[in-house]
């Protein structure tokens, strides 16, 4: 495996960046909780995928086009992927009843943390890929089986009652059956106690987990090497917000949506596991994946249908009781 290109002073760099955005994010921009519009939303999304373009010239320019070329692979399988995200957050502001204006502040502690997991999950990833290299064929085969799952409809249904943290949460921690803003904690009386929005973001960070079985191992596809692996999963993610705010009406429309992440994860499967006897080249990687997903967005306009989403990774079951006075 080649040398990484990620040296410690890069990895500091790429972290104090990441802080300063977020801090810019959240202490300036979206200091008031509000009810994130279209417009803005708008704004915000051609913001990160500028700022995760330009990330991309600079390691093409410094590391040359390989790189480049790996980087911009990985950032648009992350963020073809990252859309199914998007259905699952609607789940969960949904059973959860969370007010608009408190949605962003849910999704940005929550894309906070999996900033941290994810960076444990690639090393952990890497470490693995270089301590014992038959993990290359398990990760292809994981990726193979989940997009063959998602072609053949079988989703996983997402019930963040039933989950066992969620559960325990909601028994032993002091709870509030009333959103108070877009606050986390509040003070009744003589205690502390935490509003539902605790629960959302608890579910939001495990399905987060649970995406980054599929997502990382798909990066690891096109490239081995840590830092282009971080970089391009964490400029992915960090769009998610403005991402749901954006398309959340709209994407019960790409009702083909799924088919093209299906093929994806097969794709970027077989290549893991052909890579030591074929090696498919970076370039070709990309124009695949973008050519798949193309194709399902536009199949998704062009082709008559009732304009429901058919299937996917995740989709929402009917809650039992929406009402956030039921997880006291």
């Amino acid at each position: 495996m080649p040398a990484s290109v990620g040296t410690p002073w890069l990895w500091a760099g790429f972290s104090l960046l990441i802080a300063a955005l977020l801090a810019l994010d959240l202490g300036v921009f979206h200091r008031r909780a509000h009810e994130v519009r279209a417009r803005e939303a708008l704004t915000w999304s051609v913001v990160w995928v500028a700022l995760a373009l330009l990330w991309g010239a600079g390691v093409w320019l410094r590391f040359g086009p390989a790189r480049g070329l790996e980087y911009l692979a990985g950032y648009l399988i992350e963020k073809a992927l990252s859309v199914d995200n998007i259905f699952v957050f609607l789940v969960i502001f949904t059973y959860f009843a969370v007010p608009a204006p408190a949605q962003h502040r849910v999704l940005f502690w929550g894309i906070l943390g999996a900033v941290v997991f994810r960076m444990a999950f690639i090393l952990a990833g890497a470490a693995l890929l270089e301590a014992f290299h038959w993990t290359i064929y398990l990760f292809g085969a994981i990726l193979v089986v989940t997009g063959a799952r998602m072609l053949r409809g079988r989703e996983e249904t997402v019930h963040p009652e039933r989950h066992p943290l969620i559960r325990w949460l909601q028994h032993r921690l002091p709870l509030t059956p009333r959103y108070h803003g877009a606050r986390f904690v509040v003070r009744e009386g003589s205690r502390v106690v935490a509003t539902p929005l605790v629960l959302a973001l608890a579910t939001v960070e495990l399905t987060d987990i649970l995406f980054a079985v599929d997502s990382i191992p798909a990066i690891f596809a096109v490239t081995r090497d840590p830092f282009i692996v971080y970089t391009s999963n964490i400029f992915a993610i960090l769009g998610l917000r403005a991402l749901y705010f954006l398309l959340a009406g709209l994407l019960v429309r790409l009702r083909y949506l799924h088919l093209g992440l299906g093929l994806v994860l097969v794709f970027v499967g077989v290549k893991m596991v052909l890579s030591e006897v074929y090696p498919i080249p970076v370039g070709v990687s990309l124009a695949v994946v973008a050519a798949l997903i193309g194709a399902a967005a536009v199949a998704s306009i062009a082709l008559p249908g009732a304009g429901a989403r058919a299937g996917g990774a995740a989709h929402a079951a009917p809650p039992e009781d929406p009402r956030p006075g039921s997880y006291g």
